[in-house]
């Protein structure tokens, strides 16, 4: 059964986020002050962290920060009741995995703790990082060549999952079209009457993971590239 440290100081919320984890056969530990929950932290092993970033004690970027000095494996969630960009990057830096901002639908959190569950299992099983890239909610693993999003499979076809794999691994840096044709096609290939054909692709792409999930994960900076942002 997986155990997760819920650091919540809503006593309401940190209840209704209890009860779903248990109707999801999750193990809920509870705690209201993130000192006490660094403390736990310390002497005790969890298979996951959701943490609010407004705490008595140390608040969440601090319990965070903390954290990832000794582990940088478990999964950490950051509840946030801001909407505000720096805010998640701050949560970012701090070494969440991903954030999740108030007020939100009790079925979203049980989704993103599913997809971040099953992240820190990859990682504790030894698999490379570089065998499994997490983007959010996207998952892709090279060897088998397969793609779920929100544990949804995605069938993609051999170039749809090169360019794929090529957005991921820019992280969120613009790859350009010359650049997408010569590493999924070769020096030998005439980039000038390719393009076209990336665009067609990255239109699949588009087809296939963002229309069907409500979301516009694969983008366009003018003039650069395309690169994804989940």
């Amino acid at each position: 059964m997986n155990r997760i440290l819920i650091v919540e100081d809503d006593p309401d919320l940190s209840r209704n986020i209890t009860a779903a984890l248990k109707a999801e056969g999750i193990e809920p530990v509870a705690v209201y002050d993130g000192l006490l929950a660094a403390k736990m932290l310390e002497r005790e092993s969890f298979d996951g962290v959701i943490m609010d970033i407004n705490l008595p004690g140390w608040n969440g970027f601090e319990l965070c920060r903390n954290f990832r000095k000794t582990n940088q494996q478990t999964p950490v969630l950051m509840l946030t009741a801001f909407g505000e960009l720096e805010d998640k990057v701050s949560g970012y830096e701090a070494g969440a995995d991903d954030y999740l901002t108030k007020p939100f639908y009790m079925k979203e959190l049980l989704m993103k703790v599913q997809v971040l569950l099953k992240r820190g299992q990859f990682l504790a099983e030894g698999k490379a990082l570089d065998e499994i890239v997490v983007a959010g909610a996207l998952r892709l693993d090279r060897k088998n060549k397969e793609v779920f999003y929100k544990d949804v499979r995605v069938d993609l076809t051999p170039r749809e999952f090169q360019i794929l794999e090529a957005l991921l691994d820019a992280n969120g840096s613009p790859v350009s079209k010359s650049a997408l044709v010569k590493k999924i096609w070769g020096t030998s290939m005439d980039i000038s009457s390719s393009t076209n054909t990336i665009e067609v692709y990255i239109n699949f792409l588009r087809n296939k993971l963002d229309k069907p999930f409500g979301k516009q994960s694969i983008r366009t900076k003018v003039g650069f590239g395309y690169y994804y942002k989940d």
